[in-house]
């Protein structure tokens, strides 16, 4: 294992947090721009209590709302103007993934003269990477991505249907304010999302990474273990303020760099799944739970003695031998069961999406990140024969 790792947002975890909101905010600027989303904040009362701290520590508020789940880059263009003409010091924000994704390029953007979308790559050869940036302060209100502590950031160009992602150093946030209460008003299908979505973060280093991590592998597979067996309860019981904050800090594992350190792994189904989202605007990790083990099936035949441990790790099946595809397959399928025990859509139908498209999501996903040989980095490297059979599959 070769790696380095960094980190250097400060954590702030554990229900009730969200009041040092404005002593926090403080530290950093005098005039905060309050990035956020659809509107539920502002219902539940969360946007509120925020803005009310933020005020009582001398902390001045502009806010940029309507942030949408898959987020534009002309929403981040819309708040970078916000942030320039108000002359904001420090971006606040409270939501989803979205809205934390979003308030990260808005940030950098501040400091750009040029078009924010040259910083999120999508196989151009002017990337722009920032190295500066407002400084970030997230409060996520939902468990699933774990943006609120890394560097990373996911926007959708609606004009040309592509969505992609965005990293630099700039972009960890100073603070991130976990408060699990936050996350209380999620509805099931949501709460499900969520957990979805940050298992597949770990799959995907876990599946995708180098040989003879075994350290990376135990913490992959507690996350999992943890969030499938808190995710439930969380989905059973909304107000169960325990299975909230379990499933919080596996969302924060599962995407801060710490699981996956030193595997080196690609994303490929999160690519696929960017593809599908940025043509028909569905909830990312639905596509997830769609293409995840469609996808499974296909790495499992070229890396069958990893899937086989995830199926006896995971499901306590019983392995004839180190590579028994027909027990790595059949840990797929157990997975896959018990995303439709959450009620996650686990085919494209499901989502009245058909096979039309399936040549152009392929070449879409191509054109957005490949390695040199055309293929879509991943273990295997794919195709474009490959990723139609996937999302065939997933009809």
């Amino acid at each position: 294992m070769n790696f380095e790792f960094y980190n250097p947002t400060h954590l702030i975890f554990g229900a009730g947090k969200v009041s040092k909101i404005g002593e926090v905010t403080f530290k950093y600027g005098k005039k905060a721009l309050l990035v956020t989303g659809g509107g539920s904040v502002k219902r539940n009362g969360i946007s509120d209590r925020v803005i009310a701290s933020l005020k009582n520590s001398g902390v001045q508020v502009v806010e940029c709302s309507g942030i949408e789940p898959n987020p534009r880059i002309s929403s981040v263009r819309r708040g970078a103007d916000i942030a320039r003409k108000e002359n904001c010091d420090v971006v606040i924000a409270l939501g989803g993934g979205s809205t934390m994704d979003a308030s990260k390029v808005i940030a950098a953007a501040v400091f750009y003269d040029g078009d924010p979308w040259d910083m999120v790559f999508h196989g151009q050869s002017n990337l722009h990477i920032p190295t500066t940036a407002l400084p970030i302060i997230t409060v996520p209100t939902l468990a699933a991505t774990g943006s609120e502590m890394n560097a990373g950031a996911v926007i959708t160009n609606e004009e040309t249907s592509q969505k992609s992602f965005a990293q630099a150093n700039c972009l960890y946030p100073k603070v991130a304010i976990v408060d699990p209460e936050l996350t209380l008003s999620v509805p099931e299908n949501h709460t499900a999302y969520g957990v979805c979505d940050l298992i597949t973060h770990v799959t995907e280093a876990y599946f995708n990474g180098v040989d003879n991590t075994p350290i990376q592998d135990r913490f992959a597979e507690g996350v999992i273990l943890n969030a499938m067996e808190w995710g439930l309860k969380a989905i059973e019981n909304g107000n169960d303020l325990e299975a909230r904050t379990q499933i919080q800090w596996a969302s924060i594992l599962a995407l801060n760099g710490w699981v996956s350190a030193g595997t080196n792994g690609g994303y490929p189904v999160h690519m696929i799944e960017h593809t599908i989202s940025a043509h028909h605007d569905i909830t990312h990790a639905a596509g997830l739970s769609i293409i995840n083990p469609s996808w499974m099936r296909f790495s499992a035949k070229h890396n069958p003695q990893k899937f086989t441990q995830f199926a006896e790790r995971i499901f306590s099946l019983k392995a004839k031998n180190p590579q028994d595809l027909d027990c790595a397959l059949k840990g797929i399928d157990q997975f896959e069961i018990f995303l439709k025990t959450t009620n996650c859509p686990t085919r494209l139908s499901e989502l009245n999406i058909d096979g039309k498209l399936i040549k152009r999501y392929a070449q879409d996903t191509l054109q957005i990140v490949h390695d040199e040989n055309g293929k879509l980095p991943g273990r295997p490297p794919m195709s474009e024969e490959d990723i139609i059979k996937v999302l065939t599959a997933a009809l």
